[in-house]
């Protein structure tokens, strides 16, 4: 196992940067997942580590190993493509086994390798197959497995879930997230999917337009979000964020204003000292699953209340989404257990407290939030 340090990392592809100054430290025995969308430069970076492509500026460290000028077949780095990539003509022995042969092990050496690796996977059963006739979780099992073997420092994953179907995937990820535990290697995981880096991740890095966002516990990213691309980003679904006004400070509850002219007061620590400009734009985020569809014998009591249109309700059997369209347009979405009563779904009323607000400001920065160890408002600095 070994770290792997990114100092000042830029690369370009003719006149475009791809990866903009990115400094980055995985440490040992740690999975990072890169998330960001599609064209943010995610899959370039793991092709900077592991050798493919070369770096325009800056250093990339494998263990306490300068790799700038090494080449991939010598970093000790395992990847694990989108595409099986996998030998037709070969069985899943001879996969495996194919990299170790390259490398002149002894046979017996090979054979308990692949043996041990096909064990851990559950794929003992299939080494005298051809890719031919497995299935589409089996072959990345074996595509996993083929980068076991090798004994990795680390191991780079690029979207290897991506081509299975849901229930394939979902399995593939109870299997990943097993495998991090046994082995405890360095990982670099890229990935669309929220779940995959929210259940594998012990740190993500949240990237757009080749530049890192924020880095954080998967628990830090949702609840402490450094602005609002993360917000929006990071869970499913989405935040929802709209357009807020200052319009008075009483004490120690600062009152905004949506464009419906309908007021939300904001409790803030008395700690929080600063002023809000009245000729600002600010935007509130709230996620689906803090806001609740109101009724009249709901008996729940909220501090902020606001009034819509349901649009659309998506019935997913034990939840639902409802989007309620605001009087100007804004949609916001509802994650909820409670099925919407039809009658009432013209007109609703949507409840929620302060608590779990956040505040940016008018360039998408955090200014108020939630701390990730608790659910009270607080001030992210």
């Amino acid at each position: 196992m070994a770290s792997i340090i990114l100092k000042s990392v830029s690369k370009s592809f003719r006149d475009s940067q791809i990866i903009k100054n990115v400094d980055l430290t995985i440490e040992d025995g740690k999975c990072v997942v890169l998330v960001g969308p599609s064209g943010c430069g995610k899959s370039t970076m793991l092709r900077l580590i592991c050798g493919l492509e070369e770096v325009d500026d800056g250093e990339i460290f494998i263990g306490n190993r300068n790799v700038n000028d090494v080449p991939p077949a010598s970093r000790g780095i395992a990847m694990v493509f989108q595409s099986y990539a996998l030998y037709p003509h070969m069985t899943v022995f001879e996969n495996m086994a194919f990299a170790l042969q390259v490398r002149k092990l002894k046979k017996d050496e090979i054979e308990k390798r692949v043996n041990s690796t096909a064990k851990i996977l559950k794929i003992e059963h299939l080494l005298n197959r051809k890719p031919k006739e497995l299935s589409g979780g089996q072959k990345q099992r074996v595509a996993i497995g083929r980068a076991i073997v090798r004994n990795p420092y680390a191991f780079l994953f690029d979207e290897p879930l991506s081509n299975l179907d849901y229930s394939l995937r979902c399995q593939m990820r109870y299997e990943l997230a097993k495998l991090k535990e046994q082995l405890r290697t360095t990982m670099v995981y890229v990935t669309h999917d929220q779940a995959e880096a929210m259940t594998l991740a012990d740190k993500i890095v949240v990237m757009k337009d080749g530049s890192v966002e924020q880095i954080g516990t998967p628990l830090e990213l949702y609840n402490s979000p450094a602005n609002t691309f993360v917000a929006k980003f990071i869970g499913s679904s989405e935040m929802n964020i709209f357009p807020v006004s200052f319009v008075n400070n009483v004490k120690n509850v600062s009152v905004f204003q949506t464009e419906t002219q309908e007021q939300i007061s904001l409790q803030l620590k008395k700690e929080f000292s600063s002023s809000y400009d009245v000729r600002k734009k600010y935007y509130l985020g709230i996620r689906p699953e803090d806001i609740e569809i109101l009724s009249t014998d709901n008996g729940v009591s909220f501090e902020n209340k606001i009034n819509g249109t349901v649009v659309l309700s998506e019935n997913l059997g034990g939840e639902e989404f409802v989007h309620v369209a605001l009087k100007n347009g804004v949609l916001i979405t509802v994650k909820t257990r409670k099925m919407l009563n039809k009658s009432s779904a013209n007109g609703v009323c949507l409840g929620f407290s302060s608590d779990n607000c956040y505040l940016f400001d008018d360039n998408g920065d955090i200014i108020f939030g939630i701390e990730s160890n608790s659910k009270q408002a607080s001030i992210i600095s």
